[in-house]
């Protein structure tokens, strides 16, 4: 069981305790009085934010420079987070899973960021390829798998996207041929997170005919012949985690490797990428609140024509808006995240309406408190430029914020 699992456990007989961490999270205001970010939280789940912003703050917040300048996939902290129970957020507890829903998982993933942003970013993918197992595996695959997952002594890649099939992924080419019990994998995937280093690979292959129909799911370990990865990617962002394409040639897997039955992989991919969208904008969230919060105290202590800049109108309409559009995001948020847990038929597009307008608002804060300093936000110093370079990618990644605008419409039309 999960350290998180113990704790919960052990929270759940101590009101007094967790109405202590309320108070005290409530003291400690975002960027100003009137956010609060345990607002609508019940008392474990506040005392979840309090745990993930105190490892966020003690062992990412100030590794995660270095990580970003010299590329550092930081392996150890990843099995710090696993330890509790940030591996397996909403895996069952019988494979080490913490077992928590969407909600919670959007609240650790954006305390996570407030860190480290690309760090968290690659656990909301671990996240997601451990969830697609424990939902869609067999027992013998969960039992095979998700122990060393949740643990993260083994980490775990998404594959998808293909170098001509991004936003139409239905069209990948990735084969997968079936040799009695085996299949022969042929393909190679784009922009992997995790390539190279991960341990298992979640393979989007088709073993059919054209469309989503054909598509199946395969789980490939890295140490399978024909599996090769090609050289690392140089990116604006995300440095501390890997990133390369990952190449199947002739790779040989069993067929006991599938999740669920032929056909099933674009159903199950799609599955999982409405958490994905969950968590990528959660991670946007913690960005943008970390900026905000640095231009708040900037603006206070510059001064310019000889008061602070926090004296001048446009300055103060600008954080204004800055906060508005923040909260906002992180309601849809939330409210995708429930619709998950509740399971609601609506889930896929409010989903996709969080994770456009969070990405959205997440970038333009960031970019707005880089303005706010000035010339001081271009350097690296202040940070603000590394979690500008971070969230770019995510109006990019878990399906654009055009093709979210794809699925929100076809939803409102197909009624």
């Amino acid at each position: 069981q999960s350290t998180w699992g113990t704790s919960r456990t052990l929270l759940s007989h101590q009101p007094q305790m967790l109405r202590g961490l309320r108070t005290s999270l409530r003291s400690q205001r975002f960027a100003s009085s009137i956010i609060d970010l345990t607002r609508g939280l019940t008392a474990e789940q506040v005392a979840l934010q309090e745990m993930a912003t105190k490892f966020s703050q003690s062992e990412m917040l100030p590794h995660a420079p270095e990580w970003d300048e010299h590329k550092i996939f930081p392996e150890q902290v990843l099995r710090h987070a696993a330890a509790l129970g940030f591996g397996g957020i909403y895996v069952k507890e019988d494979v080490g899973g913490s077992n928590l829903s969407r909600k919670d998982a959007s609240i650790i993933f954006e305390a996570l960021s407030r860190g480290c942003t690309s760090t968290a970013a690659y656990i909301s993918i671990h996240n997601m390829c451990a969830w697609m197992i424990d939902r869609f595996g067999n027992e013998e695959q969960r039992q095979k798998w998700l122990p060393d997952l949740c643990s993260m002594q083994t980490f775990a890649s998404y594959c998808l996207t293909e170098p001509g099939s991004g936003s139409d992924a239905s069209s990948l080419g990735t084969r997968a041929v079936r040799k009695g019990n085996e299949y022969v994998l042929n393909g190679s995937k784009a922009f992997i997170s995790g390539g190279g280093r991960s341990d298992v690979y979640v393979i989007m292959c088709r073993t059919g005919g054209p469309g989503p129909k054909g598509i199946s799911t395969v789980v490939v370990p890295k140490d399978t012949p024909g599996l090769s990865f090609g050289a690392q990617e140089k990116k604006m962002g995300w440095n501390s985690q890997p990133t390369a394409a990952v190449i199947l040639e002739d790779c040989v897997v069993p067929v006991a490797n599938r999740l669920g039955e032929e056909g099933d992989g674009f159903k199950i991919a799609m599955k999982g990428l409405d958490g994905g969208r969950v968590n990528i904008a959660s991670c946007s969230l913690g960005a943008a609140g970390a900026c905000l919060e640095t231009a708040v105290e900037y603006v206070k202590t510059r001064k310019q024509f000889g008061k602070s800049l926090s004296e001048f109108q446009n300055v103060q309409f600008k954080l204004a808006d800055m906060a508005t559009t923040l909260t906002a995001a992180r309601l849809m948020v939330h409210a995708g995240a429930e619709a998950i847990d509740e399971q609601r038929v609506t889930a896929p597009a409010e989903c996709a309406m969080a994770k456009r307008f969070a990405t959205d608002v997440a970038f333009d804060v960031c970019n707005e408190a880089l303005q706010l300093h000035g010339g001081y936000g271009y350097l690296k110093a202040y940070g603000i430029e590394r979690y500008l370079r971070d969230v770019r990618v995510h109006q990019i990644l878990e399906g654009t914020n055009e093709v979210m605008r794809m699925i929100i419409s076809r939803s409102m039309l197909s009624q």
